[in-house]
């Protein structure tokens, strides 16, 4: 989690996240913590918010007669999840995400499964049309607790250089 701290008063200071564009390293890895420990309720809740109607992912006596034996873990969650864990490394301070690409679920996840993340840092580029910006593109892997590989995907964002961010403006409360 990359953090720092500014000055904003007199014995005063406030935490802030994300990285700048200069930041940011072609090839660099960041990786993510803390991990989750994804929960049966995790699973339900985000199944029902989004109307997933698959019973296997909250019916467990359907479940048992699938290959996997066992309520799988609904992929959107997974991505969803591994997405907000990179947030205060890779996206903390973006203006935008400009979209995702490559989007693999590549084994299974079950309630009680524990995921952890990390961002390769493939390409930097200043914007050629919003200056004191650039885009960023990551490919996140995310992996269980036994280490098997569990999802992959790239996302690229805008991200703002130093001094061109929300909180860097004086009149941000940020």
């Amino acid at each position: 989690m990359v953090k720092s701290i500014k000055q904003v008063g007199p014995n005063r200071y406030r935490e802030t996240f994300g990285r700048y564009l200069e930041e940011f390293t072609v090839g660099d890895v960041y990786e993510h913590r803390p991990g989750k420990t994804v929960t049966e309720y995790d699973n339900h809740l985000f199944t029902l918010l989004t109307l997933n109607q698959h019973p296997l992912h909250f019916d467990a006596e359907y479940a048992k007669r699938t290959e996997f034996k066992r309520n799988l873990v609904v992929s959107p969650y997974t991505l969803s999840l591994l997405i907000g864990m990179s947030v205060s490394d890779v996206s903390q301070k973006t203006i935008a995400n400009l979209g995702m690409t490559d989007v693999k679920f590549t084994a299974p996840v079950f309630a009680g499964d524990t995921l952890y993340a990390e961002s390769e840092v493939l390409s930097i580029r200043e914007s050629k049309s919003r200056p004191g910006q650039g885009i960023v593109t990551v490919r996140t892997t995310g992996r269980n607790q036994d280490g098997t590989i569990v999802c992959t995907f790239e996302r690229s964002a805008l991200i703002p250089a130093r001094g061109h961010a929300i909180e860097d403006r004086p009149d941000s409360n940020y």
